[in-house]
């Protein structure tokens, strides 16, 4: 097997399914019988695995009695694959034509790459800054989180965090790639082992770029375009993912970072409490003035088309390059 295609879903099977679509269309470039799609269902109330699988009988699908969160899932469809690449995908993301075979071909062809991610877009065509990443040191977390890099963002002493001066139109390596989309050699996985679960969600992929670069690889930026939907899959604003991103950014800190001293600890603990109190407050002046812009935006999600001619349209709206079956013209 050359491709196993992991994806984790909760409760998003509309989104999940145009995700699917996209992927078959994808697969069609590569050999027939070379790439597998696992789907690891964290417990979905939405009905996800009876609607999905009559649709897609090649997929394998896990059905677990419980959330287990992003890492201990993707461990579980890893274990089950011998392929010599890995690709965690999200189920909120849209693949073009040459996306995979794009990918695999630069894998092949640099054997130090332990692990590959892509450019990606949100639907209104903007660059997502998580696509290339460096470590977050506790200077380029202090950065970040006091908004220093936004002030001088094309400063590589301050702006490290999301390497905002390095070309989005070029391959570059990076430090780090967003579990969104992310290919992985199985022969680096196997010298730095699978994702950790002591994180639940957020953060894993930070963890397993640094460990993946320890063993030996490196880690790429690809320009090849995906559409990531980012943040509809999960409530960005809510408490609960601020109690939980964060504190998956003390876990990593933890873990890699334990030499620095107590006094440093504390500052980078307070700056993440800061941005916390911050991104609470901005969600409580949204739901407050904003509700009803909010509601719509929600409900235009959910209203997706789900057929595999909509993909065409949704890429088409993206402007991204589909490739060339679609005949898309693009438009500035």
């Amino acid at each position: 097997m050359k491709l196993s295609i992991i994806i984790v879903n909760y409760n998003v099977k509309l989104m999940l399914e145009q995700c699917l679509y996209s992927l078959e269309r994808s697969m069609q470039r590569l050999p027939q019988g070379s790439c597998q799609v696992i789907v690891v269902d964290n417990n979905s109330q939405d009905g996800s695995i009876e609607y999905l699988k009559p649709l897609f009988n090649q997929v394998t699908f896990i059905a677990n009695k419980e959330n287990l969160g992003f890492a201990k899932a993707n461990n579980q469809a890893l274990r089950l694959s011998d392929a010599q690449y890995k690709l965690l995908l999200n189920p909120d993301t849209l693949v073009s034509e040459e996306t995979l075979i794009q990918v695999i071909e630069f894998m092949d062809a640099n054997p130090e790459a332990g692990a590959v991610g892509v450019k990606m877009i949100d639907t209104h065509g903007r660059f997502h800054p998580e696509s290339k990443r460096s470590f977050p040191t506790p200077w380029n977390s202090l950065c970040k989180m006091f908004g220093i890099s936004k002030l001088l963002p094309n400063s590589k002493i301050f702006a490290r965090y999301h390497l905002r001066y390095l070309d989005n139109d070029q391959i570059h390596q990076v430090d780090v790639l967003s579990g969104a989309f992310m290919m992985l050699r199985d022969e680096a996985l196997q010298k730095c082992g699978l994702l950790d679960e002591a994180f639940f969600m957020y953060g894993e992929d930070i963890d397993l770029s640094y460990r993946i670069e320890l063993a030996g690889y490196k880690n790429y930026y690809h320009p090849t375009t995906i559409l990531h939907y980012k943040g509809e899959s999960t409530k960005k604003n809510s408490i609960r993912y601020v109690k939980i991103f964060y504190g998956a950014m003390l876990i990593f800190f933890r873990k890699h970072y334990p030499h620095y001293n107590i006094l440093f600890t504390l500052i980078i603990r307070i700056a993440i409490i800061f941005r916390a109190l911050l991104s609470s407050i901005k969600r409580l002046f949204l739901d407050t003035n904003r509700q009803g812009a909010q509601q719509s935006k929600e409900a235009k999600i959910n209203c997706l088309i789900t057929t595999q001619d909509s993909i065409e349209l949704q890429f088409r709206k993206m402007q991204i390059t589909p490739g060339p079956k679609y005949q898309i013209e693009i438009t500035n």
